[in-house]
């Protein structure tokens, strides 16, 4: 009876160190194997960070989960005008989109229609955040959410770690202040809208740069700006 118990008892502790084991690896925020594919079939991968589960890329569809379309709009004068749902590809060229995704005016963000696959949704304010204070604070988390070495973000990019997935790459820019630049900044930022409305005219967005380690969640630009969109876990 005796060695019995003991064989159950052996079972019972390898079962418990296995579990502990395996919730020790998801504090550590592993990139999750787990995928999600938007109306165009392009195919996300995820990362669980904390308490959140995000899109390890950025946003590349062209429709709503419903299959409206979302305009694409090339013409710079055209795209500064636009008061409804928009995209386009950094300086209209293709080739971007497989590794920087689109970018879409806020408008696209605050569609009915909604333009995360079902399941997720373009996160608040609080949940960048939330990111961030998981990460440190203000003064780090961007560091810890670029991705590693100058491939995209150029050789000052020294302290980035993306120690947990996040993948964070410089994806530029459409402008609507200014008309003479348009798309700007490829290579050494990237803005992420917030679904968090400031006013009538002005929305809340992330942003990362090349040169410092930081990630900036206090900024509003008008709503016309061309920026990337992440999506998180509902």
């Amino acid at each position: 009876m005796k060695r019995k118990l003991s064989i159950y008892s052996f079972i019972l502790m390898s079962f418990v160190l296995i579990t502990w084991g395996c919730s020790k690896s998801d504090d550590n925020n592993t990139p999750n194997t787990a995928t999600v594919t938007d109306i165009d079939g392009n195919i996300y991968h995820t990362v669980t960070i904390g308490t959140q589960t995000w899109m390890v890329e950025n946003l590349k569809v062209t429709k709503f989960r419903n299959g409206v379309a979302i305009p694409n709009i090339t013409d710079g004068q055209q795209w500064r005008s636009a008061t409804t749902s928009a995209y386009c590809n950094y300086n209209n060229n293709l080739a971007n989109v497989a590794t920087y995704g689109r970018l879409y005016n806020w408008y696209a963000v605050n569609d009915s229609n909604k333009i995360c696959p079902p399941g997720w949704h373009i996160p608040t304010y609080q949940e960048w955040a939330t990111l961030m204070n998981f990460l440190g604070g203000e003064n780090v988390a961007g560091d810890k959410l670029k991705e590693k070495g100058p491939a995209h973000w150029g050789i000052s990019n020294t302290s980035a770690t993306n120690e947990n997935g996040f993948t964070a790459l410089p994806a530029g820019t459409r402008s609507f202040e200014y008309a003479t630049t348009d798309f700007s900044n490829q290579g050494g930022e990237t803005f992420w809208w917030t679904s968090s409305v400031h006013n009538a005219t002005i929305a809340w967005h992330s942003s990362i740069n090349c040169l410092m380690p930081v990630i900036s969640i206090n900024c509003q630009l008008n709503k016309k700006n061309g920026f990337s969109l992440r999506c998180i876990k509902d």
